[in-house]
């Protein structure tokens, strides 16, 4: 069987070189590399088409393409019978193309094979944001565990079973195509081994962006609603409550307050003190402070890009793209 691998980009110059350079030390090369351009107004465009003799790789300029327009095309103009996926932003262990690969070839074959990813952060904002908001791999359960589209691979009929990945949706499209995967009975496959890398965002102002726009894709395609309905709940209840309560059984408010600062900050904070061995002490200590401002940050990017999706779905939007799936 033919095994491609095909990614989006946009705007992508600055990590591609080392993502070349980790696409070229694969131990097992795809036969074919499909990358879909969305629009780019940097050097990418150049850098793919310079890198594509080497590679065997061929770019689709798409201009205004969203991800899953751009994974969609990509999957099509593939001559493969299997599909890997990654981004344009990841470094590459050097085994994940023949160990995403490997399970399709295997005495009892799957459909989907779920490789794992990694953060690379640079400094103690990144280790701390990290912490904050990347499961660690004994966190996962390999049964439940959903891919994310940076670190996947998929049988091409799969795919086409399924209409591909949702175009009318601009994030959080590689969720509504694991659901779809699953309920269309395929199996899936956990491959902790295919690991991708990837640097989690420089600033708050990026992370705040970007988690606004992650909620927001999940108020489009109606995810998650009880898990935001509970962040309403403890931002907008239990914290205010809390303080009224502070002046009449302040026992009970400071309780609540013991429960919802390791509700919120525990688990991150476990996290952070298993991955900043190489920080100075300085560089520790910030690193502890910045853990509940990032979550506080997130936590109110959600709750302002939530409500945007949902009157997004509501107000018809969906039906706007002319997708009827």
């Amino acid at each position: 069987m033919r095994c491609a691998l095909i990614m989006t980009v946009k705007n992508e110059a600055d990590s591609l070189p080392r993502l070349f350079e980790t696409l070229a030390f694969q131990t097992k090369q795809p036969d074919e590399i499909i990358v879909a351009d969305g629009g780019s107004t940097d050097d990418t465009v150049r850098m793919l088409r310079a890198a594509s003799p080497k590679l065997n790789l061929r770019v689709l300029e798409l201009p205004n393409a969203n991800i899953s327009q751009g994974r969609n095309a990509a999957i099509r103009a593939a001559d493969a019978e299997i599909i890997a996926s990654m981004d344009a932003g990841v470094r590459l262990d050097p085994h994940w193309f023949e160990n995403i690969t490997t399970p399709f070839f295997a005495e009892n074959p799957t459909d989907v094979v779920s490789g794992f990813f990694l953060p690379d952060p640079h400094g103690a904002f990144e280790i701390a944001l990290a912490a904050t908001t990347l499961p660690e791999l004994r966190e996962i359960r390999a049964e439940s565990f959903l891919p994310s589209s940076r670190s996947v691979a998929f049988r091409k009929a799969a795919w086409e079973k399924i209409n591909g990945y949702p175009e009318w949706l601009d994030y959080c499209e590689d969720l509504i195509f694991d659901f779809d995967l699953k309920r269309a009975g395929f199996r899936f496959h956990f491959q902790p081994s295919a690991l991708v890398y990837f640097r989690p965002r420089s600033s708050l102002s990026k992370f705040f962006k970007q988690y606004y726009l992650y909620a927001r894709g999940d108020g489009k395609a109606n995810l998650w609603w009880k898990r935001h309905l509970l962040r309403y709940a403890t931002y907008l209840v239990a914290i205010p409550l809390s303080f009224i309560l502070l002046a009449y059984v302040p026992a009970v408010s400071l309780l609540m307050w013991l429960v919802g600062a390791y509700a919120l900050f525990g688990t991150p904070y476990r996290r952070l003190l298993r991955a900043w061995d190489k920080l100075s002490v300085t560089e520790k200590m910030t690193a502890l402070f910045y853990v509940p401002i990032i979550r506080v940050t997130g936590d109110v990017a959600k709750m302002i890009g939530y409500p945007v999706g949902v009157w997004w779905r509501l107000s018809g939007g969906r039906r706007q793209t002319g997708d009827d799936k």
